[in-house]
């Protein structure tokens, strides 16, 4: 994975391109100076690390043109800056950042989240090769029901249902979000203190595939039920989970802000979703699109 670092501190810079390079990412790091950047040149890159504030630079108008640009809108941008008010992140959040990282912040959240973001596009990439031959047909769907079982399936299935949604990319993005939770937290029982540390160890995925090879969960499927009609798209997804406090995600969390996940559920109802909400324990979450919206849009 080719990573383009663009911080204007050489010190910080030195050390995060250290840090990457010796677990195999390949980091051109640059602080733009007075030519800015010239989007063309992001066909040679697969993730950017973005500093928010740099002089002569407003990193949220940088975010804003490169995911403008659909060329570049798939690329996963973690944005770092010492700017950590919730307005601030929430801003970050809604200009497309895949993370919003507050500084200071220790070396190993910033490798675990670039971690995911590599495992989450490279995860999409090959998907998304494989069904590009059915792409135009599933137009056509018009209500079906799905199952799952395990964290590579709901990625499969989060590309393929994507490609019915006005706009698939960012479709894409919230169904998978809400599918891996699914699995992880409703049916495995992940709870998010665990996801953290597993995370920040570099063993989430070790984790998920002892859990899944047990017994007590070895039959746990998650359901998703597809409808559309003229007005838009509704998913119903079902896990076998005791539920959570699904409330305190619906929103971005400024103590949430530093762990290296919990803004999955508010990043899709952002960026993918007219609305999220949620039945029974929480174990039940519907998510919708309406076309009228995004005809708008």
């Amino acid at each position: 994975m080719r990573v383009l670092l663009i911080e204007d501190e050489p010190t910080t810079a030195k050390a995060i391109e250290l840090m990457l390079t010796t677990e195999g990412f390949n980091v051109y790091s640059t602080d733009l100076g007075e030519e800015g950047l010239d989007l063309g040149k992001l066909y040679d890159y697969d993730i950017i690390l973005l500093d928010r504030m740099m002089p002569g630079l407003d990193g949220i108008g940088l975010l804003q043109r490169i995911k403008a640009d659909h060329r570049f809108a798939h690329i996963p941008v973690i944005m770092q800056t010492a700017a950590g008010e919730p307005d601030q992140i929430r801003e970050g959040m809604q200009a497309g950042a895949y993370y919003y990282l507050t500084k200071p912040y220790r070396g190993e959240t910033l490798l675990a989240i670039v971690q995911a973001a590599s495992e989450s596009l490279r995860s999409r990439n090959v998907v998304h090769e494989k069904f590009t031959a059915c792409i135009d047909s599933l137009h056509f769907l018009q209500q079906g029901e799905f199952t799952v079982r395990s964290i590579d399936e709901a990625n499969q299935l989060a590309v393929l249902i994507a490609q019915t949604f006005p706009n698939p990319d960012s479709a894409g993005i919230g169904i998978s979000e809400l599918l891996v939770n699914a699995v992880e937290h409703g049916n495995l029982g992940l709870s998010y203190e665990e996801k953290t540390q597993l995370k920040l160890a570099d063993r989430w995925r070790e984790e998920i595939d002892r859990r899944a090879a047990l017994p007590e969960y070895a039959d746990r499927l998650v359901r998703v039920c597809f409808t559309r009609n003229p007005q838009g798209i509704r998913l119903k997804i079902y896990d076998q989970g005791q539920g959570f406090p699904w409330e305190n995600f619906l929103e971005l969390s400024a103590e949430r802000a530093c762990d290296p996940n919990g803004r999955g559920i508010a990043l899709a109802k952002m960026m993918s979703f007219s609305r999220i909400t949620y039945e029974g324990c929480g174990n039940i979450a519907i998510a919708e699109v309406d076309f009228q919206e995004t005809t708008s849009a």
